[in-house]
């Protein structure tokens, strides 16, 4: 028997049956990935392995590092089938990492392949997908198609002249793509050099030549606009922690005015600067009817080596530490005191939080004053990151459930820069399926099928097309 076969992860007849049944031929609705826009509108086709697996994963190029690849081979310059060799000689040692499993659903799933990759095998997968790849049907609209990804929604600065998105809506692209506002650098007060050259930047998208803080928030007001008439629907923040909410606006023109003047903020400065900036952001999407998404406890950029030879988002970051509940909580009640709290998806890094972040967003489920009531007003987000994996999904799926209403629940995404992730989405599921097979097996739940079914597919597909708001 093949490694990924049929019953792949469903360890009961009850999970086969609800994965067979409910989930495995579901549509897929990617409402969170980093997907370049680009690639799509011009249906990008890959050359070979390297270019549709390795080119930007960081998953891949911290265990190579673990296995002893130097650099070059990872990140760096190195020959395409020089880095793809390097892969494949990684992978049996990857045995227990989710990588072992996702590396071989991709082949099996992209390019009919049930050879276990190593060194031996490596030449001839090369070959075997080379040729595929040159086909339609592994173009990126081919590769839409097959997984019936109905929609993407992509990870976008609001500096972003969206030219691809734009280009889109004209084009018979198989899936829907949205932008999703991310104004990270917004915060960053601290490195007058990043903050001043992106407020240029913001300042031209705006149309308005930003002199005074005033001018800021009318720019970044501007962007959110304009987001909107290209049909974004979702916001995204990533934060190490919630900042305080004591930062008053004065504070934080302050702060602006400086970093303006080349004046980097203290720690304490930018964390109010950014704590007013934060309710700002609420309000606006608020106002429109958005999600917002927080992707909570990244401590980024560990190695400066690493990063100064790779630069960011390749491989140097790890889970952080710190205190979530009490700043996420007061973030939450201040937005929702002055009627200003939008949906939100809470991401939680720390598998030790998990059943904090539940039981807070539990809290909040009150719709604003004036706005029809929504189910699940306040998300867990799926296991994200470090914690997609089984054990992490599982552990987000009980924590959901033991706290909150996981019939509500919108299920899973890649947070992905390749093309070859879409199989997360059935990963996912078919954890879903036997995490429910086994309870039913066990009478924890009722031996319902199309109780339980219902719930999987709403999870699947349906609850986070409802709850999201995109035209799809």
């Amino acid at each position: 028997m093949p490694f990924i076969h049929n019953e792949f992860l469903l360890g009961n007849a009850a999970a086969r049956k609800l994965y067979h049944h409910w989930a495995e031929d579901g549509p897929i609705l990617d409402y969170h990935c980093h997907l370049p826009p680009r690639d799509i509108a011009e249906n990008r086709r890959f050359a070979n392995l390297f270019e549709i697996w390795l080119e930007g994963d960081h998953y891949k190029w911290r265990a190579m590092r673990a296995n002893g690849v130097p650099e070059n081979l990872c990140s760096g310059a190195g020959d395409p089938y020089d880095k793809f060799m390097a892969w494949a000689s990684t992978v049996p040692s990857i045995l227990r990492n989710p990588l072992y499993h996702w590396t071989h659903l991709e082949l099996k799933r992209y390019f009919g392949i049930d050879d276990l990759l190593d060194e031996t095998t490596a030449p001839r997968i090369w070959e075997i997908t080379q040729a595929k790849l040159a086909g339609d049907e592994l173009s990126v609209w081919g590769i839409l198609k097959k997984f019936d990804v109905r929609c993407v929604c992509t990870s976008d600065d609001p500096v972003d002249d969206l030219r691809w998105h734009w280009q889109l809506q004209s084009l018979a692209c198989p899936a829907t793509v949205f932008p999703t506002f991310r104004p990270d650098k917004a915060l960053t007060v601290h490195i007058p050099e990043v903050f001043n050259a992106w407020t240029e930047k913001l300042g031209e998208a705006a149309n308005l030549e930003i002199r005074t803080w005033t001018d800021f928030l009318e720019a970044l007001r501007r962007r959110h606009d304009f987001f909107h008439t290209m049909g974004c629907r979702l916001s995204d923040h990533g934060l190490a922690f919630c900042p305080p909410m004591d930062g008053t606006e004065a504070e934080a023109a302050t702060a602006f005015q400086r970093a303006r003047l080349g004046v980097a903020a203290s720690n304490a400065q930018q964390q109010r600067y950014a704590g007013f900036l934060m309710r700002f952001f609420g309000r606006l999407d608020a106002e429109k009817g958005w999600t917002k998404q927080l992707h909570l406890g990244a401590r980024r950029g560990n190695s400066t080596r690493g990063f100064l030879q790779a630069g960011p988002d390749s491989g140097f970051d790890s889970i952080g530490d710190w205190p979530q509940i009490d700043a996420l909580g007061a973030y939450l009640d201040a937005l929702e005191r002055e009627n200003s709290l939008p949906k939100m998806v809470l991401y939680n890094l720390n598998p030790g939080d998990f059943y904090a972040f539940a039981t807070m967003a539990g809290n909040f489920m009150g719709g604003r004053t004036g706005e029809a009531a929504v189910a699940g007003r306040i998300q867990l987000g799926s296991g994200w990151w470090f914690l997609d994996q089984k054990e992490g999904i599982e552990a987000q799926l009980n924590a959901l459930s033991n706290c909150g209403l996981l019939a509500r629940f919108i299920g899973m995404l890649t947070d992905s820069r390749s093309f070859m992730s879409f199989p997360r989405h059935e990963y996912f599921r078919r954890v879903l399926a036997n995490l429910l097979g086994r309870d039913l097996e066990q009478g924890l739940i009722p031996d319902r099928e199309e109780l339980v079914g219902t719930m999987i597919r709403g999870i699947c597909y349906s609850n986070a097309r409802s709850f999201l708001g995109l035209s799809i």
